[in-house]
């Protein structure tokens, strides 16, 4: 009887833990639908001084990616279309 109940706590505590590591990045390319770009672009620029030109950028690569990364800046590896995509000079063109 004991050992059900640890095994029910440890499947519990993997689940939480699962679910809290999903969470924390933001899913991957490609796991965001157009709809949700809006949003994650608003959460993505909400720190910045330069709100409506990070927006139109956030949300022009989140179209193409279908990914915004996790924060309001860097973490750009979570998604490498969003970091890889580059101005015509070389900079990144993703905020």
């Amino acid at each position: 009887m004991v050992k059900i109940m640890y095994q029910g706590y440890f499947f519990l505590l993997f689940l939480s833990m699962s679910f809290v590591i999903q969470v924390a990045h933001g899913g991957g390319e490609g796991s965001l639908t157009p709809e949700e770009c809006g949003d994650a672009c608003d959460f993505r620029c909400s720190d910045t001084q330069y709100r409506k030109a990070c927006l139109t950028y956030c949300n022009l690569c989140c179209q193409k990616c279908l990914c915004v990364p996790s924060g309001t800046y860097g973490h750009k590896e979570e998604c490498p279309c969003y970091n890889d995509w580059k101005t015509k000079r070389g900079g990144p063109k993703c905020p």
